[in-house]
């Protein structure tokens, strides 16, 4: 068989676009105030994981993931050690083949979403910037101008968790997550869901996060004492059948969050009838592409969707809208501007909230990009 010569000369193709160097640093966030959540969860500072590829044409991808404490089988310190394992199927990897790239780290490590998270949003953000389009674009294409976001409300005094919700009512927010269980006392936990709905008045969406706090009997009592309101409930107990039993027992409309984390236990929960809206974090899931799938199955279900990440400044923010920005909009329930809740902001220039929603980036890929005195001196570099 004959071997014809490629009729581009050498000098004049296009680079390979393969990933050469791995850089990854860990930096602390602070959040505006400390989040008090069930079963004696508390939340006032996270340390966030910051990933850049780098390739062999000179592109610059980033990721980020930043595991909050008792949340998830996760945490900041096992990023880098988890990267360093799949190194060798990641440098020279074909940066245009996110999947396939993400596939092959998955080989290696099985597991470990929140390892591979940020692998597979930088692989994303190469591919956007080698193709000179958003990210939005490249997920199925661009569906709105702007997303909707919900306000994350502390779980503390009742009446003070109501003036909350109206100061972020008078900001054009309409969502409203309201944290309960931090007290283990459910009927505080009826008075901060009657109080927040009341205080808001009709319309707005009011739904009471317990983050798998709660029993199933104490979580009942609330929804029965609150079954005559307008409100949603999200996860209240660790099993998809302790959350249906919740979902049956008055009636109201279910938010999973912690509960579904693959397409495997989305499938699960719509079969338990306790999955209304479900949370896409991108860490839970392995990254946009894995958060992908889940978008276009909660689609196919009716499912309405909460994407976002479990935490995180600029990147994380960025990837989780353009994966928001691509969803048929009937099914997007809302989204969340994480950076906006932390400081330092690491990319200054990141997109913030208005009136109540948040717009995408515009620029190539993540159309963010960290700005490195925030960053420091990598923890790792792999080349």
């Amino acid at each position: 068989m004959a071997v014809l010569a490629s009729p581009i000369p050498a000098s004049t193709r296009a680079p390979a676009h393969r990933i050469a160097e791995i850089r990854v640093w860990t930096t602390t966030l602070t959040s505006h105030v400390a989040y008090e959540m069930a079963a004696g969860k508390r939340c006032a500072a996270v340390e966030t994981v910051v990933l850049s590829l780098t390739t062999d044409s000179g592109l610059v991808g980033w990721g980020e993931v930043c595991p909050i404490p008792h949340y998830l089988p996760a945490y900041a310190r096992g990023v880098a050690p988890g990267v360093a394992e799949v190194a060798p199927a990641l440098l020279g990897a074909d940066a245009t083949g996110p999947e396939a790239a993400i596939a092959a780290c998955m080989r290696v490590l099985p597991g470990h979403p929140f390892v591979h998270s940020p692998i597979d949003i930088a692989l994303w953000d190469l591919l956007g910037k080698i193709a000179g389009q958003p990210l939005s674009a490249l997920l199925g294409g661009r569906r709105a101008a702007a997303l909707p976001v919900y306000h994350s409300i502390t779980c503390i005094d009742p009446h003070e968790m109501a003036r909350i919700a109206q100061e972020a009512q008078a900001q054009g927010v309409t969502q409203f997550q309201v944290k309960l269980g931090a007290d283990d006392d459910w009927a505080a936990d009826a008075a901060r869901l009657t109080l927040v709905r009341e205080a808001l008045g009709p319309g707005p969406l009011v739904y009471g996060d317990w983050n798998c706090g709660a029993t199933s009997l104490d979580a009942s009592r609330v929804a029965r004492a609150v079954a005559h309101l307008d409100v949603m409930l999200e996860q209240p107990c660790r099993t998809l059948e302790e959350c249906a039993r919740v979902r049956a027992a008055a009636g109201l409309p279910m938010k999973l969050d912690e509960g579904v984390h693959d397409t495997a236990s989305l499938i699960a929960a719509h079969r338990a009838g306790c999955l209304d809206a479900a949370a896409i974090k991108l860490s839970k899931f392995g990254g946009l592409s894995a958060a992908r799938q889940a978008r276009d199955l909660c689609q196919q279900l009716g499912v309405k969707m909460c994407v976002e990440d479990t935490w995180g400044s600029d990147v994380a923010t960025a990837a989780a809208l353009a994966l928001g920005a691509s969803c048929d909009q009937r099914f997007l329930l809302n989204v969340c501007d994480l950076s906006g809740y932390v400081s330092p902001r690491l990319a200054p220039d990141g997109p913030t909230r208005r009136d109540g929603r948040i717009a995408p980036p515009e620029g190539p890929g993540l159309g963010v990009e960290p700005d490195p005195a925030l960053l420091g001196a990598p923890d790792l570099v792999l080349a």
